[in-house]
Parts: structure tokens; C-alpha cells; sequence
């Protein structure tokens, strides 16, 4: 047991009498207030240099932080210094919003699970790029994840991420397109064929541009929408979100499992996993994969990078490990 889960992590889960989203807020603000000599203290003990180039990008190693935690970009210089070697922040949408009523976010800790139901509350494409302009670089390369507004009807959907994507591209090293968030009524209609064709090709340009799917889509939904984003020019895939299923639950977690949201963390590891051989395999290796779920310890990262991915993320494994995993599965990456 590592430093954070005995001393640290205790301490968060109770904060705010155990309100997964007070605590998380909690730490974005301690984060974001961090110091250089103390980031130059974290970056010792935790970065792990193993540089790597994907879709001409290139990274001090193969982990990076989901989209999700830093939705607003508020904390940014502290994430590489807990050895993350690439930070997606958002998904942020064209227009701010304050997402889902709260209560909305619940952890399951005999599963080592997340539910969340946040609906994409951020500040606003704008704000996220008038704080990018005034932080300056990040020290790692930067992804941003887009989102389509709620109030924006589908049929405006591209319009939506488009002007997002000319505020924020200029300041990215690639552009997440999220189309598979369970928690904005009807996204994920915009990973079919059509949608998603008109999607890359309204936003292709020089920023590489990955597409995040679901885990829920069935193989063949998959392979359609892998052909589209070779042949529109998508520059890889995310592979997954959050999953609506509820599998693999501890007894003790099942209480929570009416919880309505996206299920994210230890249940979703197999899940992710196959998703990620899946489209490895359909695409013969040709589309580069980010691949993120369920990763909680070093062997679930190995086991992501054996089945193709090129790149992982952490989420729920950074909340109930702390940074320990970041270095750990930095370390069990390729070479």
C-alpha cells in the first residue's frame, strides 16, 4: 500500500462528510496552488522519462490523465509534476454549463468504482481558452476533450464543436472528440456513421483529432466507426468512456447500482481491454489507441498496452492510488 492510500486518500474520502465531488474540488484547488519548489519536489519522486512519439506527437512517456479531472485546465502545471506525460483537460463545450444536479458523482469502494452523471459542467470553450492563452505551456503535451452543449439541438451538433474547436485547437496538441458520454441526453447518436463522417470532416485540420468511444457499442457499431475515422482522417481513437452496464459490482456496491450515470474504474478493465484488441485488430495497428478504463493497478496498464494501445489514461485508478500508479505504469510501458 503506497504513501497516498494510507495517509492521503483516508483523508480525502472524508471530506465533506464523504461527497466524492467535494473532495475532488478540494484537491483541483490544493493542486492548482502548488508551488514550483514543491512540483520540483513531486517531479523527483514520480516522473518517469520514457519518451514516445504517436500521431506526431511526441510524449516524455505513454500515461496520461482522462479528461474529467481537470475539466476547466485549473491545475495544469501540477499534473506532470505527479508524472503524468500527457494531460487531457474538458470535455468543455461551446457554451458553459453547470451540468447535472448534484448529487452526482458516488465512488464505490469495494469495487474500486466510479459513478459519475456530471453532464459536462465547465466553464465554456472561451474561458478554458483565455486561461490556456495566460498559463502558457504545460511542460507535457496538452489534449482537450470537446463536448456538444446540452442546449444545442444534434442536428446544430457540428456547429456546436466546431466553435470549440477554433478557440481551442490553436492551443492543443490534439482534439478529443467526445461523442460517447452517457450523461448528455443523445451523444452518443453522433457515433453513427453519418454524424460522426460530418463531425471529422467539418473539424479536420492540422490539430490530430481521436474519436472517444463508448464500451457499450457492439463490434460491428465499432468497425463502422473505425472506417469512418480512417477514412476521414481521424488521427486515432480513445478507447473507452464510461460504461452504462453495471457488471461486476461488488455486493456491497450494489445499492449504488440504480445510481443513473457512467460506470467507470475496476469494473470496466476486461471491458476496455477487448474494446481496445477490437479495434487494434479491425485496423491491422493503423489508427494509434489512448487507452483508458479500469486502470488501477500496473498490470492493468500492461495488459491495455498488449492488447494495442498506444497511450493510456487514468481516472478512477489516480483517485484511489494516487500518483504511485502514474509512476508504476509509466514504468510497465513498453520500451
Amino acid at each position: 500500500m503506497s504513501a497516498f492510500e494510507r495517509t492521503v486518500r483516508p483523508v480525502l474520502f472524508r471530506i465533506g462528510k464523504g461527497d466524492a465531488e467535494t473532495a475532488h474540488e478540494f484537491t483541483l484547488r490544493r493542486l492548482s496552488k502548488l508551488g514550483a519548489p514543491a512540483r520540483a519536489v513531486l517531479r523527483a519522486r514520480y516522473a518517469t522519462d520514457a519518451p514516445v512519439e504517436v500521431f506526431g506527437v511526441r510524449f516524455p512517456n505513454r500515461v496520461g490523465l482522462a479528461a474529467g479531472m481537470d475539466k476547466n485546465g485549473v491545475a495544469l502545471p501540477a499534473w506532470p509534476s505527479l508524472g503524468f506525460g500527457f494531460v487531457e483537460v474538458g470535455t468543455v463545450t461551446a457554451k458553459a454549463q453547470p451540468g447535472n444536479e448534484k448529487p452526482r458523482v458516488f465512488r464505490l469502494r469495494g469495487s474500486e468504482a466510479i459513478i459519475n452523471r456530471m453532464g459536462f459542467n465547465n466553464a465554456g470553450a472561451a474561458a478554458l481558452a483565455a486561461r490556456l492563452r495566460a498559463s502558457g505551456p504545460v511542460g507535457v503535451p496538452l489534449g482537450i476533450s470537446l463536448g456538444k452543449s446540452k442546449v444545442t439541438p444534434l442536428e446544430a451538433a457540428v456547429d456546436d464543436y466546431l466553435t470549440s474547436y477554433r478557440l481551442l485547437a490553436p492551443h492543443a496538441d490534439y482534439i478529443a472528440v467526445n461523442v460517447s458520454s452517457p450523461n448528455t441526453p443523445g451523444l452518443r447518436s453522433l457515433q453513427d456513421k453519418s454524424s460522426i463522417s460530418d463531425l471529422l470532416r467539418t473539424l479536420r485540420g492540422e490539430t490530430p483529432i481521436l474519436v472517444k468511444i463508448a464500451p457499450d457499442l457492439a463490434e460491428p457499431a465499432i468497425a463502422e466507426l473505425l472506417e469512418v475515422c480512417l477514412a476521414e482522417g481521424a488521427a486515432g481513437v480513445i478507447a473507452t468512456n464510461t460504461t452504462l452496464a453495471r457488471d461486476g459490482l461488488a455486493p456491497a456496491d450494489q445499492p449504488r447500482a440504480t445510481e443513473a450515470g457512467g460506470l467507470s474504474g475496476r469494473p470496466l478493465t476486461e471491458k476496455a481491454r477487448k474494446v481496445i484488441h477490437f479495434v487494434h485488430t479491425e485496423t491491422a495497428g493503423r489508427l494509434p489507441i489512448i487507452g483508458v478504463g479500469g486502470v488501477m493497478c500496473a498490470d492493468d496498464a500492461s495488459r491495455l498496452f498488449d492488447a494495442g494501445a498506444s497511450l493510456i489514461q487514468l481516472y478512477s485508478g489516480f483517485i484511489y492510488h494516487g500518483p504511485a500508479l502514474v509512476r508504476a505504469a509509466a514504468r510497465s510501458a513498453p520500451r
